[in-house]
């Protein structure tokens, strides 16, 4: 974006469940992503769709946005249905199915077929929802986390952790209980 470098950056943050990071422009939110094995790895995941981006403080909207996801991530039941996103590049699909899994509550779940039967009708797309959610740029602001499997099975996950970082989410919502596996990862 010629002549926005000022309007746009990224930025690491804490959170209850690990460092996160950011992504704004001046259109909105790019990018949220989940903690990754490092901040390095972090940093190389966005500079792979963000070639031109800084690490800097946060922008006002940006600020906001962190706020927002840190109480989420601390258990508290906030909205993140109105935080603006820059979608730019996001096929039409995907966009559609952001939007039906952004208006999910806090505390609450759908299935992939939940969505496809709104954006199509069609439970057969309930493949094409898992791969939108798969490709999800904003984790957590669209809380592809609440999206579950048939039968309320966990299914997939694509952030760092995969199924435990989900189900960790979801604990975090009070959707599942809080219990360790052998391993103690939730």
């Amino acid at each position: 974006m010629p002549g926005s470098a000022e309007n746009q950056g990224f930025a690491q943050f804490d959170t209850p469940v690990g460092v996160c990071l950011i992504v704004w422009t001046p259109n909105g939110i790019a990018a949220l992503r989940l903690p990754e094995a490092s901040p390095e790895v972090a940093r190389t995941h966005i500079r792979k769709s963000f070639p031109d981006i800084e690490e800097k403080e946060p922008s006002p909207e940006a600020a906001a946005a962190i706020a927002a996801v840190q109480k989420l991530l601390r258990g508290e039941k906030v909205d993140l249905s109105t935080i603006r996103l820059d979608l730019t590049g996001v096929p039409e699909l995907n966009r559609a199915v952001y939007d039906i899994a952004r208006a999910i509550p806090p505390g609450e779940t759908r299935s992939y077929g939940d969505i496809a039967k709104q954006i199509g009708g069609d439970p057969l797309l309930a493949q094409a929802v898992g791969q939108a959610l798969g490709r999800n740029p904003v984790t957590i602001i669209v809380p592809c986390h609440r999206v579950l499997a048939a039968g309320g099975k966990v299914g997939g996950f694509s952030a760092f952790g995969s199924i435990h970082t989900k189900r960790k989410l979801l604990a975090i919502e009070s959707v599942f209980k809080s219990e360790p596996d052998l391993f103690n990862r939730l």
